[in-house]
């Protein structure tokens, strides 16, 4: 049977032109118009070939499924093995909301029904239905919560059309969709003899001419919607991880975005620096450079593996930065000295402490005489002299003889004469120029860090603007600036310029309060294209889902995450993310400390078993749906619907230790972020 439905219908008389257009003008037009070809002769298919179960429209085969049953119960985002289905398809859905009044009166009338069966099966001696029991329960519990208001009632119906290029392909893909909606206890059903009004119903012009549809209360009917992010694949960039909705790798390169900027938050052991470290490896063999400012040593050997260069701070090492040092470029019509001024404002805040009007313009002057004392003034040509030191502008204060001056003479004595000399009154003794650059803070009193961290930071950025090149400035435990209102102001300034030097700044923190405290923490989330929320802690998971507007079930996941799991954000797309890493890599970025005894050769104690590696399920989305939100399904088409409660959490299997003997070392406890490293021989 074949038919032609874009064939051109004769206009009925009362739509005939001739009513509105004169009859002079009607033969001149007509023969013009049916010698032209219009837009449905350029979009129809040749022919259609309709059958008993499927069409055949041109070269392409399709056939169309109805949902005819619903599991009783379902976990949220229930769909999403359809949408990231691996072939084409077509699905369409239809809501139909329902006048609250008659449910009621048809829930009462069921309700009474169903007491009434269960009543006589009770004075007969029989055994209770559980089928109607289940159903009685579903009914009541819905039928307050439509009293409430809680609720309301809807008609759902969902039809799935698959294409294809020959009948064999189509039947081959029914049956995987099928077995696909099957383990969800979905039943679908072929449109036998209905094939075309099952076909125009999946057609985007919102008509069902099924009308196959499933009683549906609004939480049950919200797990339908496909909140799903499928990939978030490029063709360019670095891998990041393994997509926990579908399997699938996330490339991506952070540099095609508008800016280049990432934020990390985390609870302490997550795996944000083990991420981190990953990403900063891979971005490191497709040629970018890359500084990161290192608080606890965890950047060593990596750095080492890779030939970088490891600079320590502190008060014996031989590296130092002068803090009033200017990056010596001459550009013309640039005046590089009033931003450095402004910045050692920032700098000696940090150092002093809060300051008055009067110290703050005292400050300003001391600093302009320290420079002009070295023959640096205003004019940018004289700003390539040998820059001032703390101990200039000591001497500086200390001639302005006036109270103020000595006051703040005093605050920084003890960085030129006292205690704290040695650490940031030198020349600057090092240079960038290896493509692995990490600056370690370990060595360095823990009051001195955010003072040390500001005057890396400020180091680093004079010198990225010598030269325009692909970097990326790694800051772990950013927390440390971020609770100081200047440097905080800092990092947001490099944050907002990064993208003019071709740079990518990564923000690391685990205290996520510190961070958001301050406006600057939102505005430099605010300028980071890529986020990046892994295992957060209940105290500051609120304060992140306010931030983030987050979903319920994106808290819960956060909450329950693994080491190495979280949420991968990339503009307006996010997914479910695992970090993974090659064993050569895991050896180089990992920092557990067995792990880091056993490749330093040291035995681990033998009081510690080693510990087991536990294995994430291989199909994350059906053993492990994203909890987006609470809801259920009922089995029967005549019966209403419950809310469930979340699903249950899975316990990942263990993997058995392996058997070692007398002559091998006991295989090492893995940490990487759900990857299982292979025991040394």
């Amino acid at each position: 049977m074949k038919l032609n439905p874009f064939a051109k219908k004769t206009p009925s008389p009362a739509a005939s032109p001739e009513a509105v257009i004169p009859s002079t003008n009607l033969s001149s037009v007509s023969p013009l118009s049916r010698g032209l070809v219009s837009v449905q002769d350029v979009i129809a298919p040749p022919a259609i070939d309709v059958d008993f179960s499927h069409l055949k429209i041109g070269n392409t085969y399709v056939r169309t499924l109805f949902v005819a049953g619903y599991p009783r119960y379902v976990s949220a985002n229930w769909l999403s093995p359809l949408i990231n289905f691996e072939q084409s398809l077509l699905a369409s859905m239809f809501i139909y909301p329902v006048e609250g009044k008659s449910i009621l009166d048809d829930l009462r009338r069921k309700v009474a029904e169903m007491e009434a069966e269960i009543a006589t099966d009770i004075q007969r001696g029989k055994v209770v239905d559980p089928g109607t029991q289940a159903k009685l329960e579903d009914a009541q519990s819905l039928q307050a919560q439509l009293v409430k208001g809680a609720e309301r009632f809807f008609q759902f119906g969902l039809y799935i059309t698959i294409p294809a290029t020959s009948l064999a392909e189509l039947d081959q893909i029914t049956k995987e969709v099928v077995a696909t909606l099957g383990s969800l206890l979905i039943i679908a059903k072929t449109a036998v003899l209905q094939m075309e009004d099952a076909f125009k119903t999946t057609t985007p012009v919102c008509i069902d001419h099924l009308m196959v549809t499933r009683n549906m209360d609004t939480t049950s009917l919200a797990t339908t919607f496909p909140f799903t992010s499928s990939e978030l694949s490029s063709s360019e960039g670095i891998m990041y991880g393994i997509n926990e909705h579908n399997g699938s790798l996330v490339i991506f390169d952070r540099f095609s975005m508008e800016n280049a900027n990432m934020v990390v938050f985390a609870k302490s052991g997550a795996g944000k620096s083990y991420s981190v470290k990953l990403e900063a490896l891979r971005y490191l063999m497709f040629g970018a450079e890359i500084i990161a400012i290192d608080p606890e040593a965890e950047y060593k050997n990596l750095c080492e593996a890779v030939g970088g260069q490891y600079i320590t701070f502190g008060f014996n090492s031989p590296a130092k930065i002068n803090p009033f040092d200017l990056s010596a470029v001459y550009e013309e019509g640039e005046n590089e000295l009033p931003a450095k001024i402004l910045s050692l404002h920032s700098l000696f805040k940090i150092i002093m402490g809060n300051l008055t009007a009067s110290e703050e313009a005292v400050l300003d002057r001391a600093l302009i005489l320290a420079y002009r004392a070295k023959g640096i003034t205003m004019d940018p040509a004289t700003q390539k002299n040998e820059p001032p030191l703390m101990e200039d502008l000591y001497k500086s204060l200390i001639g302005m003889e006036d109270q103020l001056a000595k006051g703040l003479a005093d605050r920084i004595e003890k960085f030129v004469k006292g205690s704290f000399r040695g650490a940031f009154d030198e020349k600057s003794s090092i240079e960038l120029e290896n493509p692995f650059i990490v600056f370690s803070l370990r060595d360095m009193e823990e009051a001195l860090r955010p003072i040390a961290m500001f005057i890396i930071l400020d180091f680093v950025w004079t010198r990225i603007k010598r030269n325009l090149k692909k970097r990326l400035l790694i800051i772990d435990e950013a927390w440390y600036l971020m609770k100081y209102p200047d440097s905080a102001t800092f990092i947001h300034g490099i944050a907002k310029r990064a993208r003019k030097y071709f740079l990518g700044l990564t923000t690391i923190t685990q205290d996520v309060e510190d961070f958001l405290a301050t406006d600057y923490g939102k505005a430099i989330i605010t300028n980071s294209s890529i986020q990046i929320l892994m295992k957060q802690s209940p105290a500051a998971i609120d304060k992140v889902a306010d931030t983030f507007f987050l979903s319920q079930g994106e808290k819960q996941l956060l909450l329950s995450a693994d080491v190495g799991e979280g949420i991968f954000f990339a503009g307006s797309n996010h997914v479910a993310l695992r970090s993974v890493a090659s064993p050569e890599e895991h050896k180089l970025i990992t920092s557990k400390p067995e792990e880091v005894l056993r490749m330093q050769n040291t035995p681990l104690p033998s009081a510690i078993p080693p510990t087991p590696v536990p294995i994430p399920p291989r199909n994350s989305t059906l053993n492990r749906p994203l909890p987006y939100s609470q809801s259920s399904v009922n089995g029967n088409s005549s019966s209403p619907q419950t809310p469930i409660s979340p699903p249950p959490t899975a316990a990942s299997p263990i993997v058995p230790t392996p058997q070692t003997s007398a002559n091998q070392s006991p295989p090492p406890p893995s940490t990487a972020p759900r990857f299982v490293v292979e025991p040394q021989q």
